[in-house]
C-alpha cells in the first residue's frame, strides 16, 4: 500500500505549445526544447534517467535505453494557461471560462473602489514587468506613498510597494482588503503583494512576496486527503494558490533549493498523505525575465538535487515531478506560455518504462493520487495507477 505522494511542481517548465496555443498567442513555445536548442544542448542526466527525454513532444532532451521511471505528458483542459488555473487542474478541478485578464489596466470601478478602501491614490494600473515598474515607478512612490498597482497577462493585481515606506505588514493588508473587492466579474486568480527595497536605480524586490488567491470554487484532492485523515504538506507558493484550504501544514521557501530542503524535510518524517511543493524560481526568476541562461542554470541544479530526493523515497511513497504551465523564455513574449506539462513518476512500487502517453487533463494527476492513497472519490481526470503501480 501507499502511504504518501510528493508531488512537486517545477513552476513553468513546460515541454511544446498545446494544440490551442495560437489562441494564446504561443505557437512555437516548448520551454525546454527551446532552452536546449538556444544554449546548444541541455544535460538533465537525472531527469534524462527518470523518462523526460523519452515524453512525446520532447526531442532536445537526451533519451536513456533504460528510463527507471514512468513517463508521459498532459493536455490543460481548464481555460488559462497561469499558475492558480493550472494548480487548480491538477487538484480536480477544471475552468471552462479564464480569470479575467486586464490589458488595458483596472476598471475605474475596482480602482476608486481600492483607493477608497487603503485612504489614499495608486500609481501606474497598466501591464507591465514588476522590475520594470519598480524602476520606472519607485522614485515617485517613495515621494507620495501611493502604491503601484500593476498587473500582467495573467490573472493578477499586484501592489508593490518599498518597504521602509510601506510596511510588508501594511502591504498584505492592502492586498486583502483588494481581494474582497476582487469579486464577481472582477475576481483574478490571483491579488500579489510585491515588497521591493533599495533606491532609485537599485531597487530590488524582497523574499517576502506572499499571494492572496481565490479560494478553490470546488472540493479538491487536498480536501479529500485531509478529510481521509492524511497529512497535506504544502511547500513554497502551494499554501498561497489554494488559500490555505485542504492543507494542513504549511512552510514557505525563499527559492528553488529552499523549496527542495523544505520538501526533503517533510519526507524525512513519518506523516503520511500528500507533500505538494512548487518550485517558483524557473517562473519568477527566468521565465518572465526571458532569462534563458539562469532558466537553465535553475534545472541543472534541480536535477543535481533528484538523486537526494530519490534517496529519501520511503518504500511506501511514490514521487511525481511535474509543472503547471509553460513560460517559454526564448520567445519574445515575458509571459507564460500554454504548453504540455511533463509526468515523472518514480518510487519503489512504480514500474519502469511505462508511457503514459498524453493525458487528457492535468486532473489525471490528482485522480491517480487519490486512487493510490486508497481514496475513494470522484473527481475530474482518469488514474493512471493501474498503468504504473507494481501489484
Amino acid at each position: 500500500m501507499i502511504k504518501r505522494v510528493t508531488l512537486i511542481v517545477l513552476d513553468s517548465v513546460g515541454i511544446g505549445a498545446l494544440p490551442d496555443a495560437k489562441m494564446y498567442g504561443d505557437e512555437g513555445s516548448h520551454t525546454v526544447d527551446n532552452i536546449s536548442k538556444q544554449l546548444g544542448g541541455l544535460q538533465l542526466p537525472n531527469l534524462e534517467r527518470l523518462g523526460l527525454g523519452l515524453i512525446e513532444g520532447v526531442n532536445e532532451i537526451r533519451k536513456t535505453d533504460e528510463p527507471i521511471g514512468s513517463f508521459g505528458r498532459s493536455l490543460e483542459k481548464s481555460a488559462g494557461k497561469d499558475t492558480t488555473t493550472g494548480h487548480w487542474e491538477i487538484a480536480g478541478i477544471i475552468l471552462e471560462k479564464p480569470f479575467p485578464t486586464y490589458p488595458d489596466g483596472f476598471p475605474s470601478e475596482v480602482i476608486s473602489k481600492f483607493e477608497e478602501a487603503i485612504g489614499r491614490k495608486v500609481l501606474g494600473n497598466k501591464p507591465a514587468s514588476g522590475t520594470v515598474i519598480i524602476e520606472e515607478l519607485g522614485k515617485e512612490h517613495m515621494e507620495t506613498g501611493y502604491p503601484i498597482v500593476y498587473t500582467s497577462a495573467d490573472s493578477v493585481f499586484q501592489i508593490a510597494a518599498h518597504e521602509e515606506i510601506i510596511s510588508v505588514e501594511e502591504l498584505y493588508d492592502m492586498c486583502e482588503k483588494a481581494r474582497q473587492i476582487l469579486t464577481g466579474k472582477h475576481s483574478v486568480g490571483r491579488v500579489i503583494a510585491r515588497p521591493f527595497l533599495g533606491k532609485p536605480g537599485e531597487f530590488y524586490r524582497t523574499p517576502n512576496r506572499r499571494d492572496f488567491a481565490l479560494k478553490p470554487i470546488q472540493r479538491t484532492i487536498l480536501d479529500e486527503i485531509k478529510d481521509n485523515g492524511y497529512d497535506v504538506m504544502a511547500v513554497g507558493k502551494i499554501e498561497d494558490i489554494f488559500a490555505g484550504v485542504g492543507i494542513t501544514e504549511s512552510v514557505h521557501t525563499k527559492n528553488n533549493m529552499d523549496g527542495v530542503d523544505k520538501t526533503i524535510e517533510f519526507m524525512k518524517t513519518d506523516k503520511n498523505g500528500l507533500i505538494f511543493t512548487n518550485l517558483v524560481d524557473f517562473d519568477m526568476k527566468y521565465g518572465h525575465r526571458n532569462n534563458v541562461e539562469g532558466y537553465a542554470q535553475a534545472l541543472k541544479e534541480f536535477d543535481e538535487r533528484v538523486p537526494e530526493i530519490i534517496e529519501n523515497l520511503k518504500d511506501d511513497e511514490i514521487l511525481i515531478i511535474t509543472a503547471d504551465h509553460g513560460c517559454d523564455p526564448t520567445t519574445p513574449s515575458t509571459d507564460h506560455s500554454r504548453e504540455y506539462i511533463p509526468i515523472l513518476v518514480y518510487g519503489s512500487k512504480v514500474k519502469s518504462g511505462v508511457n503514459l502517453g498524453t493525458r487528457e487533463t492535468f486532473a489525471d494527476i490528482g485522480a491517480t493520487i487519490l486512487d493510490v492513497l486508497g481514496i475513494e472519490k470522484s473527481i475530474n481526470g482518469n488514474s493512471f495507477a493501474n498503468l504504473i503501480i507494481k501489484r
